[in-house]
């Protein structure tokens, strides 16, 4: 049986978040993974720079338990590792940890200082032969993997293997986009990456969440609820689970299931827990139109792949609510978007709809909308 443990959480209170971690780690027996020379990362979710509460990052008290609990035992060689959707420079990195509240003790004196990365090999078989990961993490012995509990509007959700994006350094993400500019390729590829990179421990902070047109621009919810397992795709089943949604909607799990990687003999373990009421809000990026449902039922499905085939979700600019920061031209893969008269404009031509633009847009002045393919 794989493992994926529940443990319910009111708030981020230092205490009750440590009480948490203790239990998860017990119930994982993670101390037997561990010598005192193992070399452990940890890897956050950290977006861009946001204040924690609003539900883009993984929580400062989230890391803060975990680094009690490894060096309360004794483990010293800890770092935390992350590579954000902007430039993976030093200066770059310490805005984003600044503002996202890791520069506190007890989290400051672990943050990563190494800004290198270099290829590692895929295992056999794999289309991507190799990928550039950050150094940090393609030094560790022991990944541990930190979440945020999130949608997200290429992909549906954000959890654990999304959450292994953040080691392919930098810039470098929005290439992979424009080599993966398919959903269904784009989801295979975070597949071959999360098992090259292999994280031995996924703990998801879902005490709160993001819902609707997540990863930077949904609304918070509160979930109350931290999961852990050794197994990152049955971590991000359970979770699916629990936001109420299908777990067949869910690209990268589909993806997952075709390259045998779902265990099957799934075992939920601690708190009990039900599924989301109502379900997690969707993006609008891949929201159904509403068409579908007003059809007789045995068409549906067919209607909804008529849909799918006739529309297609494009970002579009509230010039009203742009800065001209530039944030989304820096991610864009295509490179369409232009800063002119400090206003973002877009050229439809070309678009890949990976919605990386909306991602990164820090005033959320980008959404999406479904229009005709042919226009």
């Amino acid at each position: 049986m794989t493992a994926v443990n529940a443990v319910k959480l009111s708030s981020y209170d230092e205490k009750l978040v440590y009480e948490a971690v203790c239990r998860h780690f017990e119930a994982m027996e993670v101390a037997k993974d561990l010598t005192p020379d193992t070399r452990i990362a940890l890897k956050p979710n950290l977006l861009y720079g946001k204040k924690p509460e609003a539900c883009v990052t993984t929580n400062p008290a989230i890391l803060k338990a975990v680094i009690r609990w490894l060096t309360e035992r004794g483990f010293k060689s800890i770092v935390v590792a992350e590579s954000s959707g902007g430039l993976f420079t030093a200066e770059y990195m310490r805005s984003v940890y600044s503002a996202s509240g890791l520069r506190v003790p007890g989290i400051e004196e672990y943050l990563n200082r190494d800004f290198t990365f270099a290829p590692k090999t895929s295992p056999e078989g794999f289309e991507h032969r190799s990928f550039n990961i950050i150094t940090p993490l393609l030094e560790a012995d022991y990944i541990i993997s930190l979440p945020k509990l999130k949608t997200h509007a290429m992909t549906t959700v954000s959890i654990g293997v999304k959450n292994i994006f953040g080691s392919i350094p930098g810039l470098q993400k929005p290439d992979m986009h424009r080599r993966c500019p398919k959903t269904e390729d784009f989801v295979k590829m975070l597949c071959e990456l999360c098992e090259t990179v292999k994280p031995a421990l996924t703990l998801l902070d879902a005490v709160d969440s993001m819902e609707g047109n997540g990863p930077g621009g949904g609304t918070v919810r509160h979930t109350g609820l931290t999961l852990c397992s050794k197994n990152v795709y049955a971590l991000d089943t359970a979770a699916v689970r629990f936001m109420g949604l299908d777990i067949e909607s869910i690209p990268h799990l589909r993806a997952a299931s075709s390259m045998g990687l779902v265990p099957g003999d799934i075992e939920l373990t601690g708190d009990s827990f039900e599924p989301c009421s109502p379900p997690f809000k969707l993006p609008d990026a891949v929201k159904s139109t509403g068409f579908e449902d007003s059809v007789p039922k045995l068409l549906r499905r067919p209607a909804a792949f008529v849909m799918d085939k006739l529309l297609r979700s494009y970002p579009v600019v509230d010039r009203s609510k742009c800065v001209g920061c530039g944030k989304c031209a820096e991610s864009c893969p295509q490179k369409i978007i232009k800063i002119e008269n400090k206003k973002a404009g877009m050229d439809r031509r070309g678009c890949i709809s990976c919605f990386c633009c909306q991602e990164m847009c820090p005033v959320h002045a980008i959404s999406a909308k479904r229009i005709l393919k042919t226009l």
